[in-house]
């Protein structure tokens, strides 16, 4: 059974850095087919994609993102990142790392890594 597993958050202050990975607990040979995204929910508010990279290697970021934060891959290590600088207290939220094949019929969540940016 395949499980994501996030990593990384943290408590930081504005415009400060921090990365995130996710990374699969289990069987991770079709990781290379996922598409794999972040996701992110802030207290009141519903769940909004942050970023998504495809299995081709596609990147598309949410439009607050404004070239702060890169999101990469790497298949071999059947491993996503999201790098995250210039953090603003707006960008505290859970963040959630998605898998998802059409083609294999699989979408599956991570548990979530609680980002805070504050001073």
């Amino acid at each position: 059974q395949v499980q994501l597993v996030e990593s990384g958050g943290g408590l930081v202050q504005p415009g400060g850095s921090l990365r995130l990975s996710c990374g699969i607990s289990g069987n991770g040979k079709w990781f290379a087919m996922y598409i794999m995204s972040w996701y992110r929910q802030a207290p009141g508010k519903e769940r909004e994609m942050v970023a998504t990279i495809t299995n081709g290697g596609r990147r598309n970021y949410a439009d607050f993102v404004e070239g702060r934060f890169t999101i990469s891959r790497d298949d071999r290590r059947s491993t996503m990142w999201l790098q995250m600088n210039s953090l603003k207290p707006e960008d505290t939220a859970v963040y959630y790392c998605n898998a998802k094949s059409t083609t294999l019929n699989f979408n599956s969540w991570g548990q979530g890594t609680q980002v805070t940016v504050s001073s």
